[in-house]
């Protein structure tokens, strides 16, 4: 039976557990997160819900927003000791949006939360846009009871999208740039494994931004 159809008993009635929700960009993760929330919200639970800081799309620091404009009141934090400080101890579900951006003490406060009693709901994308794992979320994935992974479509032919485009002016960006940029589709793109696209960056530019001088030809 899926936990999200288990029965929502009270902080020490039953012990916590973990659900992580991941996948490609555009794939309804927020949307996700914020049904179950409004589920236990419906039944009656103490719910908090956090986000990284760093995640000011569409609603502001204030809110959880998913893709289609739908958005519940969020704390923003940026580090996991947040996190632990700022959960409350009758909080029966607390969920954690864009835990990609969040430092890897969050399994353990993750960990710790499950432990005590909460219902433990994680948002956050597996991969970034070179098709690596990201942040501490393959640990939560490891550490949780359970997990969904969803897809979104590829832009390109159609089919199931697993990766995260990032683009530069319309082109697919360089595996050399950082590997946390916040942006919606002006700047990515849903895209499955085939028409993903990473190139190198071009030797030549990277000396001439560096020295000022273009590399000679072998």
């Amino acid at each position: 039976m899926s936990l999200d159809h288990a029965p929502h008993l009270h902080r020490g009635q039953r012990g916590g557990w973990v659900e992580v929700i991941t996948g490609v960009m555009f794939s309804g993760k927020s949307e996700e997160m914020l049904r179950r929330v409004r589920r236990s919200l419906i039944a009656g639970r103490s719910v908090q819900v956090f986000k990284s800081h760093l995640d000011d799309r569409y609603a502001g620091l204030l809110h959880v927003s998913s893709h289609d404009g739908r958005k519940i009141e969020a704390l923003p934090v940026s580090s996991s000791v947040e996190i632990a400080e700022k959960a409350r101890s009758e909080s029966q579900v607390v969920a954690i949006d864009e835990a990609q951006f969040l430092d890897a003490g969050i399994v353990r406060v993750v960990n710790s939360l499950a432990d005590g009693g909460t219902r433990v709901i994680v948002s956050g994308t597996d991969m970034d846009f070179r098709g690596e794992p990201f942040g501490p979320i393959p640990a939560l994935l490891a550490i949780a009871e359970q997990v969904d992974k969803l897809h979104a479509i590829c832009v390109v032919c159609g089919e199931l999208a697993t990766r995260n485009q990032r683009l530069i002016g319309g082109r697919p960006a360089p595996a050399e740039g950082p590997t946390i940029q916040v942006g919606g589709t002006e700047s990515y793109e849903a895209r499955c494994r085939r028409c993903h696209e990473v190139p190198p960056r071009d030797r030549s530019q990277t000396e001439l931004e560096i020295t000022g001088h273009e590399s000679e030809p072998a």
